[in-house]
């Protein structure tokens, strides 16, 4: 479970990026967030995995209270995460299987139990055939595959996902969608930030759309933009 409780964050130049946010995502969850660059977005991305800490407020990810753990803790709070940007971050001089496996070799898992893992989230992105090819051989909508597998090589419980259909085709990020949706189907929690209108109007999920550091709506199954406008 994912909670806000009375979140601020205002940063050094003034700009209040969250402003008494109250949100509570429930495991299994699949969560759109909208709203015009420079909403608050980025920063409530960003407050959930502790890259960004709160001005005030409390926030909670399943047992972890994010505004109390030490940052030797970090480590720990982010296994229950999976994150996956718009630019992929792959590390270039590793390959596809290197690439994957890193997130579980941190954790010191055994390269049987690591090679078991790599080869069934490179199944479930469609990529088994490109273990051993680098970043910069693959297209990118294969790169984001690649990604996508990398962010959940631990089994997070939650998935964030950073505007993972950005710098792609409608085609290929209908790919990454159905991907997205069949994680999220095995019981893991998503919150995906995107400025596809087309995909959240065609697939529908709950919505939260932010604008100028507030959140506006919080709409079951909503559309990109707010339909009652519109009857």
């Amino acid at each position: 479970m994912i909670e806000f409780k009375h979140v601020f964050k205002e940063y050094d130049n003034n700009v209040i990026a969250a402003n008494d946010f109250n949100i509570t995502i429930k495991q299994g969850e699949f969560v759109y967030v909208v709203g015009p660059s420079g909403a608050g977005k980025s920063t409530f991305i960003k407050m959930m995995y502790r890259e960004e800490m709160p001005t005030s407020g409390q926030i909670k990810i399943n047992e972890f209270e994010l505004e109390k753990i030490k940052n030797k803790e970090v480590p720990f709070l982010r296994r229950e995460l999976g994150v996956v940007f718009q630019d992929f971050k792959l590390l270039p001089r590793l390959t596809v299987f290197e690439n994957v496996a890193y997130a579980q070799q941190v954790i010191e898992k055994s390269p049987e139990e690591v090679k078991e893992r790599v080869e069934r989230v490179l199944e479930l992105v469609g990529l088994t055939d490109k273990t051993t090819m680098f970043p910069n051989e693959l297209s990118g909508g294969e790169q984001q595959r690649i990604a996508i597998a990398r962010a959940i090589a631990n089994k997070p419980r939650v998935l964030i996902a950073d505007e993972p259909t950005g710098n792609l085709d409608p085609n290929t990020a209908n790919d990454i969608m159905e991907i997205i949706e069949r994680i999220n189907k095995e019981g893991t929690t998503v919150v995906m930030a995107t400025h596809n209108s087309s995909i959240v109007n065609e697939r529908k999920h709950r919505v939260l759309e932010i604008d100028d550091g507030r959140i506006i709506r919080d709409q079951k199954r909503g559309g990109y933009k707010d339909e009652s406008n519109n009857r």
